[in-house]
């Protein structure tokens, strides 16, 4: 295993402050002085390992990629073979599982990533890479006859699509009382139903696999 220094144990205090802030305050509410209220040093401290409050969010950004990624790799690992509803239940299932990465993916990715050094904005891209590979590794696995054009029509369709689910599924008091007002029914359906239906969808055409 890599050796942890003091500075990894330090970056990884700062990225859980800022995780638990983040569950019941908003992005643009977390400072970095609100962040080192929940951690052992101060400040200006904080500084040295991040440059901008939008580098500790990009860390945990990577943090969820990372984690949706085990995830998919769990699943090739288990199964060698699985039929389309049950590759949409559980690819659906992996993104009702990480409400936080759908959230950062709803928030301005453009400022976000303009206020992080590009250091830190490589080491996401390789992450987000890595979320691109394991999903066409996940096609080629269970749909071996799979045109690679259709592949990449899959990602380029199922990628976006996620950055709705979160504010789609999860809708405000706020909103629920405009849209009530506006005569618009809002959704009552979680991620996993949305994310379910649209991949079932996108794939249905390729056809049954045994399972």
């Amino acid at each position: 295993m890599p050796n942890v220094t003091h500075g990894d144990k330090r970056r990884a205090e700062i990225v859980r402050a800022c995780r638990e802030l983040y569950q019941t305050m908003s992005f643009k509410d977390i400072t970095i002085k609100e962040i080192s209220k929940y951690t052992s040093f101060s400040r200006p401290s904080i500084y040295n390992y991040f440059t901008t409050k939008e580098s500790i969010f990009l860390e945990i950004f990577r943090e969820e990629y990372a984690l949706w990624c085990d995830d998919m790799d769990a699943i090739i690992t288990k199964y060698k073979k699985l039929s389309v509803k049950k590759i949409a239940d559980k690819l659906a299932q992996t993104l009702e599982n990480r409400p936080v990465l759908l959230k950062l993916l709803s928030m301005n990715l453009y400022d976000l990533e303009e206020n992080c050094s590009l250091s830190d904005l490589t080491t996401f891209k390789r992450e987000y890479r890595r979320a691109l590979d394991t999903v066409e590794r996940l096609l080629t696995v269970y749909f071996p006859r799979m045109h690679k054009s259709d592949r990449e029509r899959f990602i380029y369709i199922f990628f976006p699509f996620m950055f709705g689910l979160y504010p789609y599924a999860n809708v405000t008091p706020k909103q629920k009382q405009a849209m009530i007002a506006s005569g618009i029914k809002f959704p009552t359906k979680r991620v996993y139903d949305f994310a379910y239906q649209t991949i079932f969808s996108l794939l249905i055409n390729q056809g049954e696999t045994n399972e």
